[in-house]
């Protein structure tokens, strides 16, 4: 009976987990202290706004969006993205895979005084599932995505997985 109490439980947890939509992954992850910005919303302003690319480097040079600075999330340099954004008023948005790295980063800059900061909702994985372009490291549209793990994959509904 104590063996039956612990499968039903595990099932019930994996159940669970695997049945989250992308809005309770991030209240789960995420602390809400940056505002959100929809690919919808991104795609009418993005002439005016400054990206930036808060994933692994492995993972930017597979595929990114048009025109982002790559600015890393283990090796963030906040120097370096100083030299990049000098005006503290720019509008930046980050993305990461799902939105999760892209807030770390997007605090950070909050912190240094950036007063217009966006995360991107759902992130480069969202972008893509809305049928949007993605450029390699040759600025080349392509149709690969660096999933980041098994466990995220499963939010990439289209386009082609790429896990190393």
């Amino acid at each position: 009976m104590k063996t039956l109490c612990y499968i039903v439980l595990f099932f019930g947890a994996t159940t669970s987990l695997a049945q989250q939509t992308l809005e309770q992954v991030l209240l789960k992850y995420n602390k809400q202290s940056i505002p959100y910005i929809s690919v919808n919303q991104l795609l009418k302003q993005q002439e005016n706004v400054v990206l930036l690319d808060a994933r692994e480097k492995k993972e930017f040079e597979i595929s990114h969006l048009k025109n982002t600075y790559f600015v890393g999330y283990t090796n963030f340099s906040l120097k370096e993205t100083l030299k990049k954004i000098p005006n503290k008023k720019s509008k930046i948005v980050v993305y990461c895979s799902l939105g999760i790295r892209s807030e770390d980063i997007a605090e950070k800059l909050k912190v240094a005084g950036y007063t217009n900061i966006l995360n991107l909702y759902g992130g480069i994985f969202e972008w893509k599932n809305k049928g949007n372009p993605v450029f390699d490291s040759n600025e080349k549209a392509t149709d690969n995505i660096h999933v980041f793990s098994k466990e995220w994959s499963k939010w990439l509904l289209k386009g082609t997985k790429v896990y190393e």
